[in-house]
């Protein structure tokens, strides 16, 4: 079938630093509790958005040391190099419909548990994650960071950075968004520091500005690197030099990453319901950013219509929505673009974002196969991945060479 003219946007290629997207569709990093425990799982999740079209599939969440330990949570980790061949399988998966293949490194910080670890909790002032948001103290008692734990911290994304290029990441991101470390530092109320890492917003942000530099010099530049900012809570807040600390934020880091993740704070507002959250739902917290920064910059939305995504992408506005993993994105997202009119199911979840012209990504997801799959697979999955799920397993005399389970 031939394509609508108007839906020509959403198929445009866009660069990403040193790499190119062929498509505006781009499935930002959400979790999916398939993790390193189940590597062929997750490759045929995430390899399946490859194959119906999607220009960029991401991670979820990926620890980046010890010290950022979710479990007894499924949590995916790049620690080692015996991490490196497990995430390998998802990356073939993706690399193999021509999609370019994301992760999103991860340091929870003070909401970090580590349970398994035993690790200290590590926070920019000591603390706990939750106890001014939510009325209630995290049984955590986080260790206030001394100038050796940044240096530690800022060194380890990028030894994770190294791996994941390893790994087959084409897209490597700094996670400063939902409440994890280096969102801890851009908030007052968690960073009481005194030092060149807090008080002025300006320091706040250094931690997550020099993150942004490992990464990239890990790799010497061969890897584009994300940012994944939250930005609700920011831009409720006044600031002396800009419209909020959200705009004053992304003004300093305008040029840093090569592109711009940017989401809500809490996941009350950032997966909310789409019965109860509208298309563009982010659009008043996130519409300023592409006033400030030349990059490219993906968001998330609930999207029901390719029409809402090119009217939003020609504003200059970029909205998408991270799908719960129990509503399943599946293969025919993109091409579902191709027809005039198609909508999406009301139960159904995008995992995608919107670029700008010049700039930014946006599309949608569509479920198609029902709830209860007849051959036994789980909801939403197409049948030709039943077999590829039911392989699913810690290790076996199938596992490519070399890989260990963790």
């Amino acid at each position: 079938m031939t394509r609508p003219a108007q839906f020509d946007l959403l198929f445009e290629p866009v660069r990403i630093g040193p790499k190119t997207a062929k498509n505006r569709f781009f499935q930002v990093p959400h979790a999916s509790g398939m993790t390193n425990a189940n590597p062929h799982v997750r490759a045929a999740f995430r390899g399946m958005k490859a194959e119906g079209g999607w220009a960029v599939v991401s991670t979820g969440a990926c620890s980046v040391h010890p010290s950022s330990d979710d479990s007894p949570f499924p949590c995916a980790t790049l620690w080692d190099r015996a991490d490196i061949r497990s995430h390998q399988v998802m990356t073939e998966a993706v690399h193999a419909h021509g999609a370019l293949a994301a992760v999103e490194l991860w340091h929870g910080g003070a909401a970090a548990m580590n349970r398994t670890t035993r690790d200290a909790a590590l926070s920019p002032s000591g603390v706990p994650w939750a106890a001014t948001h939510v009325g209630f103290m995290s049984p955590a008692r986080p260790k206030i960071m001394d100038a050796a734990d940044i240096r530690d911290l800022i060194a380890w994304h990028g030894q994770a950075a190294r791996r994941a290029e390893d790994a087959g990441f084409d897209i490597l991101y700094v996670y400063a968004g939902m409440g994890y470390l280096p969102y801890q530092f851009l908030l007052s109320e968690y960073n009481h520091r005194t030092d060149a890492y807090g008080g002025s917003l300006r320091n706040r942000v250094r931690l997550t500005e020099e993150l942004i530099d490992a990464v990239r010099e890990a790799t010497h530049g061969r890897c584009a690197v994300a940012l994944r900012i939250s930005l609700q809570e920011l831009r409720a807040r006044p600031s002396e030099v800009a419209a909020s600390e959200a705009h004053a934020v992304i003004a300093q880091l305008k040029d840093a990453p090569d592109l711009f993740d940017v989401k809500m704070d809490y996941s009350t507002t950032d997966c909310a319901p789409s019965r109860f959250a509208p298309e563009g739902s982010h659009e008043p917290v996130v519409d300023f950013v592409k006033t400030l920064t030349e990059k490219p910059v993906v968001g998330v939305g609930r999207f029901t219509s390719p029409d809402t995504m090119v009217s939003m992408i020609r504003r200059g506005v970029l909205i998408s929505w991270a799908a719960p993993a129990r509503r399943l994105p599946i293969r025919s997202c993109p091409a579902r673009s191709r027809k005039a009119g198609s909508r999406t199911s009301a139960n159904a979840s995008g995992v995608t974002s919107a670029f700008p012209p010049g700039t930014t990504v946006s599309g949608y997801a569509a479920r198609k196969t029902p709830l209860r799959a007849k051959n036994g697979g789980a909801a939403g999955i197409p049948k030709s991945c039943a077999a590829t799920m039911k392989t699913a397993r810690l290790s076996s005399a199938a596992d490519p060479p070399g890989w260990k389970p963790r």
